[in-house]
């Protein structure tokens, strides 16, 4: 490795030291950051909860992770008020939650239908208080998909944030 980095730094002078340089930048960066940093004195972000993934064939998508993985994998869990049937994958520190369209309503479906094989749908952001998290972010005009949290697919409070306001990623804040 050392003689790779040695044969780059030859053929490139500047870039190996600018690379050298930056290290300590980013390295006091990620340590001086707070784990949680405060949005409002009202709420808090957390952890992130889980990445979600919409699949084409959600037991397909479930036995990748359960026997060519090895990973902890739940039963299926129809939502029929989000319109999904949903599968964790346990990783530990986070999930992979499965998304599969329940009807040809559901939004999973439109988003099949524009990803034939899938692809990341969301993630989701522990909060410690959604209400004051979703009254905070729309003075902030950060809009939301709905007017008020719903149960999502852990039985707590969720809200889900716009793409376009979130850096082009659908952000979901779940109560923690």
């Amino acid at each position: 490795m050392a003689y790779v980095l040695r044969a780059a730094a030859a053929e490139a002078p500047g870039l190996f030291s600018r690379l050298q340089s930056s290290v300590p930048t980013l390295r006091a960066f990620f340590t001086s950051q707070p784990l949680h940093q405060v949005a409002d004195p009202l709420w808090n972000l957390g952890r992130l909860n889980h990445v979600a993934i919409a699949v084409p064939d959600l037991e397909k998508a479930a036995t990748f992770y359960r026997n060519v993985l090895g990973a902890q994998v739940s039963e299926a869990v129809p939502l029929p008020d989000h319109g999904v049937s949903v599968i964790f994958v346990n990783l530990g520190n986070t999930k992979i939650e499965l998304l599969h369209p329940l009807g040809s309503d559901s939004p999973i479906a439109g988003f099949l239908q524009k990803n034939k094989t899938g692809g990341m749908h969301h993630i989701c952001i522990e909060v410690d208080n959604i209400n004051a998290a979703a009254m905070d972010l729309k003075k902030k005009n950060i809009r939301s998909l709905s007017e008020e949290a719903k149960i999502g697919a852990h039985g707590k409070p969720v809200i889900f944030l716009h793409p376009k306001d979130c850096g082009g990623v659908l952000v979901e804040l779940e109560q923690a």
